[in-house]
Order: C-alpha cells, then structure tokens, then sequence
C-alpha cells in the first residue's frame, strides 16, 4: 500500500525569486471493491484505513447492517483495477459477506467508477437512497454551543497528512455525553464521502453502531451525500466549518438530523435540529 502522502520536485515563485525544492502532495490511487468476486466500484482515495473504507461503502450502500454480516474484507496490493484510469494498477478490497445470497448488486447506487471529487450525481441515485435508512429518533443527544465550537481546532489537530499537504478532506467522530463531546476518531481523504465512508467502516467493524449518541464534524462543505452517510451510521448531529447544500438542508429536516454548518471562531449557522445545541 502507498502512503497518503508523496515528495515531489517543484519550482517555487516567490517575491521575484526562483528556487528548485520539494513539496509534499497528498496521493490518490485507485481501491477496486469486490463483493463475492464481483466488481463493485472502483474509488479514488488516499491510501490507508482501506479495511474500513470498503465496509463504509457496504454500510452507506445498505448492502450491510451489522459487522457480523461481513465475513471477511482483504486487501490485495498492486492488482490490476478493473475500469480504472487507463493502465492503472492498485489495491482491490476482496470482501466476502456471510450471506452472499442475500446480495443484490443492482440496488447499489454507485456504479463503477466514483472518482474522489463526486459520490451520489444522479436524481434516480438520490431517489433510491432516501428510503434506505428510517429517520433518527427525536432529542437523544443534546450538545452544548462551547463544545461545538470547540470541534474546528480538535480535527484540525488530528489532520497530519492534510498539514504536510493542504490536500485532503477530513472528517471526525464525537461521542456526546455530559455536555461534553470527546473525539472518538479522524479519517483524511482526497474525497470527503470516502474520508467519511472509513469513519462509518471503522465504527462498523469495531461494533459502534448505530452512533445515535455521535457528532459528525467535517472539514468542508455539507453535501447530501454526507448527511444520508450520516443517517446510514444513525448520526444526529452533522456539522462543518462551511456551507450545507439545499438538497442536504431538505434531508436532514425530512429525517430528524441536526445540520449545522459555518462553524467556525465563536459564531456557526443552524439549519435543522435546533434543539439538540444547548446554551
């Protein structure tokens, strides 16, 4: 497996001058997913926690529930990916369910090739997913604003490739309790719907699920993508330093969820689910 990130040799302008150096940019290689022996999806993602990556795509795909639905997930390094970038060579996630037959591929909504920049795109996708999952339950959780605003610096600091590179999305995992909320885990992707897939994978296959008593903070924007992966993970509370789509606004109201988005110094915009922050 590659490292997520890699040195390369740059010219660097600067105030007139022109000096020869190294940067360090964060890597994107394709993960073929195969469910039972079938080609699933081929991802565009930064190398690491790709265990985690693959049961994320089962778990947001309802392909599975539960961690003990997944027998096995392997990983096979510098396999020829099937419909991937022309001659591209990379990893395959081989996953094999305990019950392969109750296994229907053309319920997937992702197909093929899902590049890093792009999950969900087309309305018949966005139409098959919005059932997938019940709403969350109303109250639960409630989360102090401090706390909240507090959540900016804490993934910040978990981001090590994102601060050797400036180039990857983050994504991060807060267990409420108490009026306080303590940082459970920290995934980093070139694509944000994968940095938040190896979350989902992790919390699956440590047997968290469903994370109704979680927030999910996120590094930049709120897509509708984000908050249904939320709501497959049971997740009430979906927050981030920028800006929430329309269509993500519409989901986390229709289902129950707590959508805040802007958060950042001392200030933040609620969109949905104003009563789970507190004063």
């Amino acid at each position: 497996m590659s490292a997520p990130h890699r040195v390369v040799p740059i010219r660097r302008e600067e105030g007139g001058a022109t000096t020869l150096r190294e940067d360090a940019v964060a890597v994107e290689e394709p993960l073929e997913l195969r469910v039972d022996g079938q080609s699933l999806a081929v991802v565009m993602r930064t190398p690491g926690h790709d265990t985690e990556l693959a049961a994320g795509f089962l778990l947001s795909e309802g392909i599975v529930r539960t961690k003990e639905e997944v027998y096995a997930i392997r990983e096979c390094v510098s396999e020829a990916v099937k419909d991937g970038p022309p001659g591209a060579k990379g990893n395959v996630a081989k996953i094999f369910l305990a019950n392969p037959e109750r296994f229907d591929p053309e319920r997937l909504t992702r197909h093929v090739l899902t590049s890093s920049g792009c999950g969900i795109c087309a309305r018949s996708s966005i139409d098959a997913v919005a059932s997938l999952f019940p709403p969350v339950e109303p109250g639960g959780l409630s989360l102090p604003r401090e706390a909240l605003l507090a959540m900016p610096g804490q993934l910040a600091e978990a981001q090590a490739t994102f601060r050797r590179t400036g180039g990857l999305h983050g994504c991060a995992l807060f267990a409420v309790e108490g009026g306080a909320a303590t940082l459970l885990a920290a995934r980093e992707d070139v694509g944000r719907h994968n940095a938040v897939d190896k979350l989902l994978g992790w919390a699956l296959l440590s047997g968290r699920l469903p994370l109704s008593r979680c927030a999910l903070f996120l590094s930049g924007r709120i897509s509708f993508e984000l908050v249904h992966k939320a709501l497959a993970g049971g997740i009430p509370l979906v927050a981030a330093i920028s800006a929430p789509s329309s269509l993500a606004v519409e989901f986390a109201q229709a289902n129950g969820q707590t959508l805040v988005g802007f958060v950042r110094g001392a200030s933040m915009n609620i969109y949905t689910g104003p009563e789970r922050i507190t004063a």
